[in-house]
């Protein structure tokens, strides 16, 4: 499918949802991208009904106005339509229309992101399960993550949130079922961005988004293994399942360099950690 034409439905989609979210007419045509849709439709609720007490600083609002600029440019946001006759003509009016909004809600995506990764960020970057902001801040993470432009930003972003996640667990000393909630998610942010970064990988025959999930290995089973050093033993335990889930992806990530680099064809197993290559034959 046409990436600018996907791009414009998920646009128009987008201001149906934030129609809906106001109060308007709810249309009974539901997308794929709903999913993702819905968490930027959450951030703009949520700074509409939960404004955070943070200023924008001056840089910040001229970058924000450039950016917007440029992109209503881009979009051809204000343009005059050329005057069209006959049928094509009569259509036009709706046709530009669905546009102007669809356009308009491109605007809107790019701020309410914009704000999102700055004041609402900066509320809420340290907050900790069971803070105030702490929803605040995983609905952050949703909406980078929608806004993410290709599968390696967002696999990329799965594990930037799965580091996030074992900060936090390091804070949650003596709440054995806090901790094990966070590593809960730990495990699933990595398990995400894994899966994401060796699928481009093998699909593409280039190791280069392996060096990703490589670089995030090598800092995050230091970390892990740090908390071994807490006294409870079922904390102890459940760390070991995160750093099992780790030393699984580097053997996938390593599987896969060594499958592209003897050429196998993109594999056809996958599992939670993304697609699951044969082995080279002996001889190459």
């Amino acid at each position: 499918m046409d990436s600018d034409l996907f791009s414009r439905r998920r646009a128009e989609r987008f201001a149906q949802l934030l129609d809906e979210a106001n109060g308007g007419r709810r249309h009974h045509v539901r997308s794929k991208a709903d999913g993702e849709l819905t968490a930027l439709v959450e951030v703009s609720s949520r700074l509409t009904a939960e404004r955070p007490d943070v200023e924008p600083g001056a840089e910040f609002r001229t970058g924000l106005r450039a950016m917007l600029v440029a992109t209503a440019e881009r979009e051809g946001i204000g343009t005059p339509a050329k005057t069209t006759t006959g049928v094509r003509g009569a259509l036009l009016p709706a046709i530009t229309g669905r546009r102007a909004r669809a356009r308009g809600a491109i605007l809107v995506g790019v701020a309410a992101g914009a704000i999102a990764l700055s004041g609402i960020s900066a509320a809420s970057e340290n907050a900790l399960p069971g803070d105030a902001l702490y929803g605040m801040k995983r609905s952050t993470e949703r909406a980078q993550l929608a806004l993410a432009s290709s599968d390696i930003s967002r696999g990329q972003l799965f594990l930037d949130f799965a580091r996030t996640r074992l900060d936090e667990a390091a804070s949650v000393r003596g709440d054995q079922l806090g901790f094990s909630a966070v590593l809960d998610d730990m495990d699933a942010d990595t398990r995400q961005g894994v899966r994401l970064l060796t699928t481009v990988a093998a699909q593409r025959s280039d190791p280069a988004a392996l060096d990703a999930v490589d670089t995030f290995l090598a800092g995050q089973r230091r970390v892990v293994s740090g908390l071994l050093d807490r006294p409870d033993h079922a904390e102890r335990d459940r760390t070991r399942r995160s750093l099992a889930l780790l030393d699984a992806a580097g053997k996938r990530a390593d599987a896969l360099r060594e499958a592209i680099a003897c050429g196998l064809p993109a594999p056809q197993a996958s599992d939670a950690l993304g697609p699951a290559p044969a082995t080279c034959p002996a001889d190459r």
